[in-house]
């Protein structure tokens, strides 16, 4: 739930930063794709935190919450934590949002396994935190696939870049 509320706080702020005057902020789905940047930071995070530190989610709890059909489950928390990393730094660089937007709600689709088995095994985190609930976290996982997209879609495509005026040489 911290999660979302970093999300949503995030958003407001690169919003009302653009309500301000600050232009690269003047619209909602690049206020949401910064939002969205600032939560994966958060959420990467835990892939690489020792797991002597229990004051939040650490690399051994995200490491128990990989279903085990997946291989190399250390391997793929490290993975998965640098794919959020170059997604949210994807999301601030207008010329990689519309692709960083679409992989990374690839990701969150990817990802939903590990969610949904953390919840029916009711697997808790080290620092005490409970698994979230699964009626909580579909609609979750469904908000970030949709940020995602929505930041995407606000950007231009790669098809739909201005193409260079022909010259007439005549």
């Amino acid at each position: 739930m911290l999660i979302d509320v970093v999300l949503v706080v995030a958003t407001l702020i690169f919003r009302g930063l653009g309500a301000l005057g600050v232009r690269r902020f003047a619209r909602w789905p690049v206020a949401a794709a910064h939002g969205l940047a600032v939560m994966l930071v958060l959420t990467a995070s835990a892939h690489f935190v020792p797991a002597d530190v229990t004051v939040m989610p650490n690399h051994a709890d995200m490491v128990r919450i990989v279903p085990p059909f997946v291989p190399y489950a250390d391997a793929m928390v490290y993975l998965t934590g640098v794919l959020e990393l170059l997604g949210a730094l994807g999301l601030v660089l207008t010329a990689t949002r519309w692709a960083a937007g679409w992989s990374l709600a690839a990701l969150f689709v990817a990802l939903l396994p590990a969610n949904i088995y953390e919840a029916v095994e009711q697997i808790s985190f080290a620092n005490g935190e409970a698994a979230t609930p699964l009626w909580q976290r579909i609609p979750e996982q469904v908000l970030y696939i949709a940020v995602a997209v929505w930041a995407a879609r606000s950007t231009r495509t790669p098809s739909a870049a201005p193409r260079p005026a022909l010259v007439d040489t005549h």
